[in-house]
């Protein structure tokens, strides 16, 4: 009798584990985001590993598997993996996407222009609902620019001045209103579960309220001081916490600055008396040396997909205090 009895609580523990959606997530970021509110439900499939490019990647034969047996895809959208859009047409065609540049409510910033952003207009940011009610939405940054489109076919998304910036999921406040529509996916897929999703989403937003509040604490005092960037990701993080780069070295990630550039940056550098330049994991080290001319720079490295961290229900948060604790390093006077 115990025997039966515990053969069909397992039976039960199975049907009731199959019922959960298959969701497969696109970056680690987001993979985080998506855990948040499955925990105690089940675990989200990452497409992308830490490490690799999000904007061209080569899925390997386990990762497509996860594609074609979703049954939801939590993704950023086309601005940062155009290339996902094929496979996820031909190997689930019947899952639900969740494309996070497309939901209501979030901040969007377009690309800067120039070495120096000379087209940004530092107001641009003000005016913006800043959710503190995660109800409210928030209006769209639209910047108008009118550089010219400059893509960068080897990265595989636009890089032309005024496009979207995708690297979204930097603003803690967009990722709170992206937790609440995670979880109204989820309940739609699996009601059973809703309110665990609903309850989830919650405590991983009041998690996010405290841990923006600490950044806002640890940074303030940082603002107005100069620095440069490897690449211009980290828009979203600037704008949110009112501390902005004066220039970017280089076009994208995977993109050497040419010595023409370099010298505009090293002419920025001069001018703004900056004082620290952020590097990444793929940086050449010798660009440091090139931008010194005489001066005296600081370094530390950032990373916008948290490459060297854990997937799993911490790394968003770890990822956002990595960024902070960067930024204290090498701007604290």
């Amino acid at each position: 009798m115990r025997r039966l009895l515990c053969t069909t609580l397992l039976f039960s523990a199975g049907l009731a584990h199959a019922e959960v959606p298959r969701v497969a997530t696109d970056i680690a970021p987001i993979h985080s985001l998506v855990s948040m509110v499955m925990q105690g439900a089940g675990s989200p499939d990452l497409i992308i590993p830490p490490g690799a490019s999000p904007h061209s990647y080569a899925m390997r034969p386990s990762e497509a598997r996860a594609v074609a047996k979703a049954d939801l895809v939590v993704w950023v959208g086309p601005s940062l993996a155009p290339w996902l859009e094929e496979p996820m047409s031909s190997l689930a065609q019947g899952a639900e996407r969740l494309t996070l540049q497309d939901v209501e409510g979030i901040r969007l910033l377009t690309n800067r222009s120039g070495v120096a952003f000379e087209a940004h207009d530092h107001g641009d940011h003000e005016g913006h609902d800043d959710h503190d009610d995660h109800g409210d939405h928030a209006d769209h940054d639209d910047h108008d620019h009118d550089a010219h489109e400059e893509a960068d076919a080897h990265e595989g998304h636009n890089h032309a001045p005024g496009a979207l910036d995708p690297h979204i999921w930097l603003d803690p406040q967009n990722a709170m209103v992206w937790l609440d529509a995670i979880a109204a996916s989820l309940s739609a897929q699996d009601p059973e579960n809703a309110a665990l999703y609903v309850d989830n989403a919650a405590q991983a937003q009041a998690q996010l309220v405290d841990l923006q509040a600490d950044i806002q604490a640890e940074l303030t005092p940082l603002r107005g001081q100069k620095f440069v960037v490897f690449h211009d990701a980290y828009h979203y993080f600037e704008a949110r916490f009112d501390v902005e780069a004066s220039a970017a070295i280089s076009l994208s990630d995977g993109a050497a600055p040419s010595a023409a550039r370099l010298a505009e940056v090293r002419d920025v550098v001069k001018d703004t008396q900056a004082a620290c330049v952020f590097t990444e994991p793929q940086f050449n080290a010798g660009l440091v040396d090139a931008l010194q001319d005489g001066t005296a720079l600081k370094s530390a490295s950032l990373d916008p997909i948290g490459a060297a961290l854990e997937p799993g229900v911490d790394m968003y948060p770890a990822l956002l205090r990595d960024l902070a604790a960067a930024f204290t390093s090498c701007l604290a006077e």
